[in-house]
């Protein structure tokens, strides 16, 4: 199980814990709370499924009739509104695209934040600005509601096996009542602070790495390439080298096999490196590395590739440099 403790302090699950202060523990066996998931993409989809199979009551809710029907496939239960979410949750996960998105399933008009019982909590789990953040954990206390700032990290597998890592923060009593749910869901959470915006904040470091590290994978990938190396043989060298990174290891196989389904779209990081470079400017601190792989991503979004998984980065210099892609990841017109 999960131990929570106290700020800066972090939470695994590992069934051997070292607690330090003054550790909350929850035992899903003892308290199943009702859970709502929003959101039922890969990430979404992949949490409800964790939650579900943790023996957790779990009802999930998509704008996409597709999604739902996926959700109920795997035996789960949905509604069509966040309005309906409402009357059958006492913990909401959002795990939407944006901000946007986000004050539409709280503050629309089929919104949550209205419907919601007194104390029920809203776990956001998107990556939005930490002003953003902040506001909205300010209109959620006025609506009698906890939130906890919490965008979680490791992709579509990590989410469907349970084990994502979550970046939280916010009140003591936030982190009690959504205890199980972030039991069943992470197999690490950092507790980062008292109020929202922390966790926010450590997101958009570790999405200024993530997308750095993708597309400078993707550029040392077509510079190998276009300097005549077999494709194979420059992941296999550099997988055991100092240039290796998580992200290269991870994208570049994408590239190797031509397999370009979005696990994490190109216009995400379009998204996410535009939060980081313009919360840079908030802060009049410059992000020249962060600016650099945004206009690469934005150059992909342009060549109409965002709905690509974010490796077709790549696909950039392939048309700035002439060079040749494996077969199946040429676009159609050019295979």
């Amino acid at each position: 199980m999960i131990a929570l403790t106290r700020a800066g302090d972090i939470l695994h699950r590992d069934g051997q814990h070292t607690i330090s202060g003054e550790p909350k523990v929850s035992d899903i066996s003892a308290s199943k709370p009702r859970i709502g998931v929003v959101g039922l993409g890969a990430m979404g989809l992949g949490t409800a499924m964790a939650l579900l199979e943790k023996g957790l009551p779990v009802t999930g809710c998509d704008v996409s009739a597709a999604a739902r029907q996926a959700f109920e496939a795997q035996g789960g239960r949905w509604v069509d509104s966040p309005a309906a979410l409402a009357e059958c949750c006492d913990i909401v996960l959002l795990v939407v695209v944006n901000a946007d998105q986000v004050e539409q399933v709280l503050f629309g008009e089929q919104g949550l934040a209205a419907r919601l019982a007194p104390g029920s909590v809203v776990v956001q789990c998107a990556t939005v600005a930490p002003s953003i953040a902040r506001r909205l954990g300010e209109r959620l206390v006025e609506a009698g509601l906890e939130m906890l700032d919490a965008p979680i990290s490791g992709g579509a597998a990590k989410a469907r096996s349970g084990e994502l890592s979550v970046m939280a923060s916010g009140a003591h009593s936030a982190f009690d009542k959504a205890a199980p749910a972030l039991e069943a869901m992470a197999a690490t959470v950092y507790r980062l602070g008292d109020g929202p915006g922390v966790g926010s904040s450590m997101k958009l470091v570790n999405q200024l790495l993530a997308g750095v590290h993708i597309a400078t994978a993707a550029e040392a990938m077509a510079l190998g390439i276009r300097l005549g190396l077999d494709p194979d043989t420059v992941y296999e060298v550099i997988t055991h080298s100092a240039g290796n990174s998580w992200m290269f290891e991870n994208r570049v196989p994408h590239i190797l096999k031509g397999d370009y389904t979005p696990l994490s779209a190109v216009d995400i990081f379009v998204k996410d490196l535009n939060i980081v470079h313009d919360t840079g400017r908030e802060l009049a601190m410059p992000t020249p590395v962060t600016a650099s792989a945004l206009q690469q991503f934005t150059a992909a979004k342009g060549a109409g590739l965002g709905r690509e998984d974010d490796s077709a980065v790549i696909k950039v210099y392939e048309r700035l440099s002439g060079i040749t892609l494996p077969e199946a990841a040429n676009d159609p017109q050019e295979a």
